[in-house]
């Protein structure tokens, strides 16, 4: 059928789509077989799929001309692309082709052509959408995320803003933690991604350390709600962001595995309306017991990430 179409109508071109964490059908047909994935992502759990059917790969990879690959913040803001355009929600699923074609449009700097995306599903609750409202705009690129270290002393914040000029800020976190430097956290209002790369950029060249974490899962997920919590006295601390399934029982599987003397230090988590809840934790693991953590995180099965490294975490939390 793909040749068929191609030699009647060659301007037809058919493009898959997959999320960055879920891309199982991509990654096989580059292939040339069928790949399983270790882990896939939670948010569009419609095309969450670590290995991808027979019968589907075979079609797909006869049909399929080329591929693009969105991620959540993507696929919420055209969540609600469709909805101001059609009062219609919905599930992120069902939203991918809109995603997908925002992206390929951008890229290829396409005027005047006819794209088509087939939009389905309304698997869509409130806890979910509150989510979606949240990551729209930088999925729309209209808000960029920043981690800024201003000195601390009178002066300073005005500074700060008139750098920014008329830019709106979309959010300000603080607390007072250091004699000497203050963190923020700060969402400001941009015209698209590479604005917020300008702005970092004329922060640093004015002494004031900027981090872009506009891209950050962990920084967006949690650090944002959780600012201002130094913890000094929290030695030995590790931090790992878990997938917990939704369920009764899941933290108490999770407490129940943890040795009792591994002290649980930070906590975080929200509820998104999923399957899983996206939970961040600290534990004081001392460095001699690292070994038995590894068996603990294996015995768990719960998906995870280690966070230690994160500079988001070193400067608002470790």
């Amino acid at each position: 059928m793909a040749s068929y179409i191609k030699a009647v109508r060659p301007e037809i071109q058919v493009i898959g789509v997959q999320t960055r964490d879920s891309d199982a059908m991509v990654r096989s047909v580059r292939a040339g077989k069928r790949v399983t994935l270790a882990d896939v992502g939670l948010f569009s759990d419609g095309t969450a799929v670590k290995l991808v059917g027979e019968e589907t790969f075979r079609i797909t990879k006869a049909l399929v001309d080329d591929y693009v690959i969105v991620d959540t913040d993507e696929v919420c803001a055209a969540i609600k692309d469709v909805f101001q355009d059609t009062r219609s929600i919905l599930e992120p699923a069902g939203a991918l082709g809109v995603a997908a074609i925002k992206q390929y449009v951008a890229q290829h700097k396409l005027k005047g052509k006819t794209m088509v995306a087939i939009t389905c599903g309304a698997n869509m609750n409130f806890d979910r959408l509150r989510f979606v409202a949240e990551r729209a705009e930088v999925g729309e690129q209209r808000e960029a995320v920043l981690a800024v270290t201003i000195p601390e002393k009178p002066g300073s914040f005005k500074k700060f803003c008139d750098l920014l000029g008329n830019r709106n800020i979309t959010e300000f976190n603080y607390r007072y933690a250091d004699a000497a430097k203050a963190h923020i956290f700060v969402g400001v209002g941009v015209h698209n991604r590479a604005e917020g790369v300008r702005i970092t950029e004329l922060l640093q060249r004015h002494d004031l350390p900027c981090l872009d974490l506009t891209d950050d899962e962990m920084a967006k997920s949690h650090i944002r709600y959780m600012v201002g919590g130094h913890a000094p006295q929290a030695e030995n601390e590790v931090l790992y962001r878990f997938v917990f399934p939704e369920r009764p029982g899941a933290l108490l599987n999770f407490l129940d595995t943890l040795r009792s003397d591994w002290n649980i230090s930070l906590f975080h988590y929200r509820n998104h309306g999923a399957d899983f809840g996206r939970v961040l934790v600290g534990m004081q693991v001392p460095p001699q017991d690292r070994e038995a953590f590894q068996g603990f995180l294996a015995r768990l099965g719960y998906e995870y990430v280690e966070e230690t490294g994160n500079p988001a975490y070193r400067m608002f939390l470790g």
